[in-house]
């Protein structure tokens, strides 16, 4: 596992990609979902790579089973994952949340390789990882069909 540090205004995906040249595929994204069901809410991670979108409206739904998911506002993201905008990751959330990563994140891509380019936390770095170690970390839950092309 890398850490480095990058400019805060390249911590998006597509300024990230342009300014270091790195393939899409390369980056893994990180989106927080919630929905409730009979009073009770849940809250997951999902990752998936950038290339990709996660399918928040049938198999996170499905995952959490919850009758609507929707993203986390970005205040409340930001206050309860203690991380800021454009850097979160899936390292060291709440506990309550669930963290769904995708099967494709796990193996190599064709165009990338076995490393995966997630948040730190802080818009200012990055962590590199091969994706099939992050699929192994505490707590993940490894989702083939989490994402859509």
């Amino acid at each position: 596992m890398l850490v480095t540090e990058i400019d805060p205004d390249l911590a998006d995906t597509a300024a990230l990609t342009e300014a270091y040249g790195l393939p899409p595929a390369a980056s893994a994204n990180c989106v927080l979902v919630a929905g409730r069901r009979e009073g009770e809410e849940r809250v997951a991670a999902a990752v998936v790579r950038a290339t990709t979108r996660a399918d928040v409206n049938a198999t996170v739904k499905r995952l959490l089973d919850v009758r609507k998911a929707s993203f986390l506002p970005m205040d409340r993201a930001v206050e309860e994952s203690g991380m800021e905008y454009g850097g979160i990751t899936p390292l060291g959330l709440p506990a309550r949340y669930r963290v769904l990563v995708d099967g494709r994140v796990a193996v190599d891509d064709p165009g990338s390789g076995p490393t995966v380019v997630i948040g730190s936390g802080v818009r200012r770095s990055k962590v590199a990882l091969p994706g099939a170690l992050l699929a192994r970390a505490p707590g993940v839950e490894l989702v083939e069909g989490l994402a859509l092309s």
